[in-house]
């Protein structure tokens, strides 16, 4: 932190971000990191199938290990109708991959003592001081008032029982124009759209079970508050800048728009259909053209292969990356352990979650290729990735394909990542 005296006099403390230039990633020979070059051949195989089945467009794949990356390539097209093939360099919107980023961000600020994770939420955002739960009777509903407080920590680990609005009093979330996870289009600024979700009928109590939502976007709020920035220049110079993650922005510089990915839908009979223009969850989105007002902290960045990799690098380097260190080594050791305790993960068996990632506990039950402690997330658009510490390897996998639950590319893509491995 550098001390600048003002032409006032008035000393004052920023943080100034460290300008990164953009490096070549650190590749190296598969052989030699404990892959078998064959094996790892299938995925060209696999995912050029799906191409070639126009069950996807395109995607991008980036392995590494050891700090080195083992592979890296492209399939496809970045848009089928104008023919533009896939690049390396594509940029993505990464959807739900935008929550891993914020809570980083949170636990930044923990370090700075700027908030701690165990603080009620309404100390930032007084709004939630008193909040509501919708209880089913029957067909109806009843509302009663919560019976604690919303902690940050509950919405690093969902648990504070906030959806996305389509809970017991989605009437309420609908008529207040709050739902679903897609921000790019709005106009009003995240934080005023978090005030007024304090107000609507929460899916649970607070730390009685595990609900996907909205926590993350509060979280986002969050840090606008605590840090005294708007949420997308903390991240920028604060995350991003540091590690040299240069592509990765909440709406795209109109010099980068001809990189951005088409998103695709599936049709019934799996035929592709690009995605329209204009519209919410299933569109293109407004991240080019759009009001570039409301930063969602939940689903609203869009990144490159490289650039997310580098911020899951210093992750698996407990948080450091080229000499930026952004958290201590024992704050990623927090984030990615489970913290759930008696609350059941829904979503997979054999897994908990941590801070803001998704924890393998038990493999027999998860029941796919792995290591117990890997952590991982994905985004609505059919992205994923994972950190695997045992076997110091690191994924990254970007596509646009809503909804992406009729090819089985992530299952697949986990079992050949790990067939080569051979050490």
């Amino acid at each position: 932190m550098l001390k600048i005296v003002s032409a006032l006099g008035l000393m004052t403390s920023l943080y100034l971000p460290i300008l990164v230039v953009a490096q070549d990633l650190p590749m190296g020979n598969p052989e030699a990191l404990g892959f078998a070059t064959e094996r790892l051949g299938r995925l060209d195989d696999a995912f050029q199938e799906y191409v070639d089945d126009q069950a996807m467009a395109g995607s991008v794949i980036l392995v590494a290990r050891r700090g080195e990356v083992a592979y890296f390539n492209a399939f496809g097209y970045g848009d089928v109708a104008k023919g533009v093939k896939m690049e390396k360099d594509a940029i993505f919107r990464i959807a739900s991959q935008t929550k891993a980023l914020v809570s980083v961000a949170i636990m930044m600020l923990q370090e700075e003592g700027k908030l701690l994770i165990n603080d009620p939420v309404s100390k930032y955002i007084p709004a939630f001081s008193e909040t509501k739960v919708a209880v089913m009777e029957g067909n109806s509903y009843d509302v009663v008032a919560a019976d604690r407080p919303i902690s940050i920590r509950q919405l690093l680990m969902h648990t504070a029982g906030i959806g996305y609005g389509f809970g017991a009093a989605a009437d309420q979330w609908k008529q207040a124009g709050i739902q679903g996870w897609y921000f790019a289009d709005r106009e009003e600024p995240i934080l005023e759209t978090v005030k007024r979700m304090a107000s609507l009928p929460m899916d649970a109590q607070p730390g009685t079970r595990w609900v996907y939502g909205y926590n993350t976007d509060i979280l986002g709020a969050v840090v606008e508050v605590a840090s005294g920035m708007p949420l997308d220049k903390f991240l920028s110079e604060r995350i991003f800048v540091p590690l040299g993650m240069n592509d990765t922005h909440f709406y795209l510089p109109k010099s980068k728009s001809s990189r951005l990915a088409t998103v695709y839908s599936a049709n019934e009979d799996g035929t592709l259909v690009e995605a329209p223009v204009e519209g919410t969850m299933d569109s293109q989105g407004a991240y080019v053209k759009g009001p570039r007002t409301s930063f969602s902290g939940g689903a609203g960045v869009l990144s490159t292969a490289k650039d997310y990799y580098l911020f899951l690098q210093m992750l698996a380097n407990r948080g450091e990356l080229n000499g930026q260190r952004l958290l201590a080594p024992g704050t990623v050791d927090l984030m990615t352990q489970s913290h759930l305790q008696e609350i059941t993960f829904p979503w997979a068996e054999g897994c908990g979650f941590g801070l803001g990632f998704r924890i393998i506990e038990d493999l027999g039950a998860y029941g796919e290729p792995g290591s117990v402690g890997s952590y991982s997330w994905g985004g609505a658009y059919g992205s994923e990735f994972w950190v695997d510490p045992g076997d110091d390897l690191i994924v990254v996998y970007f596509t646009q394909l809503r909804p992406g639950s009729r090819v089985s590319d992530r299952a697949k893509l986990r079992a050949l990542v790990y067939a080569a491995i051979v050490d």
